[in-house]
């Protein structure tokens, strides 16, 4: 009878010891969710304002078309962009790219750089880079935890039975040195 309880004890705690392996990963797999939801809110913050940074260097900037067209473009392309963190990032690039050529052209319009709206634009902007800039690091320790949760012993046998999915780091492609640097806003 001893024998029996021993190994209902055991059991138990296997199973005990499953539910709970199992509700943390759950919890650092939401983390994850919401922290990438905190990339998507200020990446849509972001798209908005380029829109009306656009038409306030339209009324300046007439003969620089191909610059707005291009940040037009890649505002699309980033909007458009598929799921995958590798994929955002990609467009996310090109579209810092395109910023800053718009903002290197606003230097040779000095009434542009004193306009109210353009300068307040700008700074929104600025804002807006640090937080996706955060909104990055939180997202990327989130993913951190999960997948070191997922490949450390013993939780890796609780993923695997389970078929949990290591998580991609949003992270700036190597081959985009410009895009590691921040917008800069100079006057």
């Amino acid at each position: 009878m001893t024998i029996l309880y021993v190994l209902l004890g055991i059991a138990a705690a296997v199973v005990l010891w499953v539910i709970v392996s199992y509700n943390s990963f759950i919890r650092l797999i939401q983390r994850t969710k919401e922290a990438w939801a905190d990339i998507d809110v200020q990446l849509k913050r972001r798209y908005d304002l380029i829109p009306n940074l656009i038409e306030t260097v339209k009324g300046y900037a007439t003969h620089e078309r191909s610059t707005l067209d291009s940040v037009t473009a890649a505002r699309t392309a980033a909007m458009n962009a598929g799921a995958s963190p590798a994929q955002k990032a990609e467009a996310e690039n090109m579209l810092s790219g395109a910023l800053k050529s718009l903002f290197a052209v606003s230097e040779s319009y000095p009434d542009l750089k004193a306009n109210q709206n353009f300068l307040a634009l700008q700074t929104e902007l600025s804002d807006t880079e640090n937080k996706i800039q955060a909104a990055r690091r939180f997202y990327n320790g989130n993913v951190r935890d999960l997948n070191t949760a997922m490949q450390s012993f013993p939780g890796n046998i609780i993923a695997n039975y389970f078929k949990f999915e290591k998580r991609e780091f949003f992270e700036l492609g190597e081959a985009d040195a410009l895009a590691k640097e921040p917008v800069k806003v100079q006057f």
